[in-house]
């Protein structure tokens, strides 16, 4: 069976992101994974996620399927793999969250890596990962690569003109100033779960930034340079919904504030980071119709922090909420909201 994409054989053979671990290959080989594919609904795309974990050049792994609570036929989707790699949980719909949580409990391997139901890995993507926990060694509980996109149809779409594929240890003020990387690039080592905590149940998105902010509050947390991951961008994505996606990232926010994640002496950099949040809410904003809101979220993150003179981590360009009041202005005048 396969669910390869459109452009993934070109992809894989161009950027199999695989490390020479040297000495370090007999820890890699051992190095367990569980990886965890919550799933909601999601059938017409499972395959091509399952398949490309079963692709992996690490093969020591497994992989755990949680159907949340689903109307369509992902159970019988994962039903047709007779690799004994391949379980299926099913359990009442509780949310991405639940599911994760779930998924982590059920792991039997000594590190857990997620996978969301519409993404997909390139082959290399874990024996880059485990080769790197072999070279950092225990101090870091979580590595993560940097990620491409792709459309529906599993076509490569352009990346950003100002990305963060740098190879370099992100900490816990980056995951407070934005969401990078995403969750489908990321394996961690499954005791880190006893210590943080699981996910948040009461999140209905921005889940997975509160776990790595939490997580990078004890640990250190290594990004790898290389785009071994595919995310694929399509109307359904929960980050489309902007309502929930302003309440669950504030929600977020005060979370590590209350927490001081960040020292909340640290005023500064506190307004700095909700000014990221309100440009960042002002884009879902008009990208959903909601346009008044977007240009009043927009004026509120410049009032919180009128220029950013360091922009070397928010991967933006010169002027950038300038230059996105320009675009939203554009936009109404050509008639799209969208």
């Amino acid at each position: 069976m396969t669910g390869f994409d459109v452009d993934a054989a070109e992809i894989a053979e161009n950027r199999l992101g695989r490390v020479d671990a040297g000495s370090a290959a007999p820890f890699v080989e051992s190095a367990g994974v569980s990886v965890v594919i919550p799933a909601h609904n999601y059938a017409h795309y499972l395959p091509s996620a399952i398949d490309s974990i079963l692709a992996q050049v690490h093969t020591n792994l497994e992989v755990i399927v949680v159907d949340d609570g689903s109307a369509d036929n992902t159970r019988e989707v994962v039903s047709s793999y007779v690799d004994p790699r391949v379980r299926y949980i099913w359990q009442e719909n509780a949310g991405l969250s639940a599911a994760r949580n779930t998924g982590i409990r059920h792991a039997r391997m000594k590190y857990v890596g997620f996978l969301d139901a519409d993404d997909r890995w390139l082959p290399g993507f874990l024996e880059s990962v485990m080769a790197q926990f072999a070279k950092l060694g225990g101090s870091f509980a979580a590595i993560a690569s940097v990620s491409d996109r792709i459309d529906e149809h599993g076509k490569l779409l352009p990346g950003p003109k100002f990305s963060y594929d740098c190879e370099r240890e992100f900490t816990v003020r980056d995951f407070i100033m934005r969401n990078r990387p995403l969750s489908s690039s990321i394996v961690i080592r499954s005791e880190v779960f006893e210590e943080c905590g699981y996910f948040d149940t009461s999140l209905r998105s921005s889940e997975d930034r509160d776990m790595w902010i939490r997580i990078t509050t004890r640990h250190r947390f290594w990004l790898i340079g290389m785009p071994l991951a595919l995310i694929r961008r399509h109307g359904a994505n929960m980050s489309k919904n902007a309502v929930r996606m302003k309440k669950n990232s504030a929600a977020v926010l005060w979370k590590a504030w209350n927490a001081e994640a960040v020292p909340r002496s640290n005023l500064l950099f506190w307004l700095r980071a909700f000014s990221v949040h309100y440009f960042q809410i002002a884009w879902t904003h008009f990208d959903a119709g909601l346009r008044l809101h977007a240009f009043l979220y927009l004026g509120a993150s410049a009032l919180l922090w009128p220029v950013f003179l360091d922009r070397s981590r928010l991967y933006e360009p010169p002027f950038f909420r300038v230059r996105t009041l320009i675009r939203f202005c554009l936009r109404l005048l050509q008639g799209g909201g969208h």
